[in-house]
């Protein structure tokens, strides 16, 4: 276990399960993810996050590396994603993953969320 890792409880749960309906990311009018399958990822008092799988994505070509990552002691390392939803936009670090994360969270890997000051994220019905 990494010396930093810490895992979650009641002082500070986390908890992942299936979002049970549509998921759907926008830029604007542009549709950059939908999903029936995304998780819902709730950490202590936060909001819920809905993430989706890699496949969700409309088309990866608007995915463009980020060299910024964060550190959770809960998660783990954080990669990011710059959003090019249509030429001449870009969303930094729009998108975020983990890539690895902590066993506590595992149901993440390979899944990717919107920060939503940038991504319009509605869960429909």
């Amino acid at each position: 276990m990494d010396p930093g890792q810490k895992i979650p409880g009641p002082d500070r749960p986390i908890t992942v399960e299936p979002t049970g309906t549509r998921v759907v990311a926008r830029v604007g009018d542009r549709v950059v993810a939908d999903t029936t399958s995304a998780l819902t990822l709730q950490e202590a008092s936060y909001s819920p996050i809905d993430v989706g799988e890699w496949d969700v994505l409309h088309r990866r070509e608007m995915l463009r590396d980020s060299a910024t990552t964060t550190y959770c002691p809960y998660k783990g390392e954080a990669g990011y994603y710059t959003l090019v939803p249509t030429e001449g936009t870009e969303l930094v670090d729009a998108v975020w993953t983990y890539r690895t994360p902590y066993d506590a969270v595992a149901e993440i890997a390979g899944h990717v969320a919107f920060y939503p000051d940038k991504v319009e994220v509605s869960v429909e019905p």
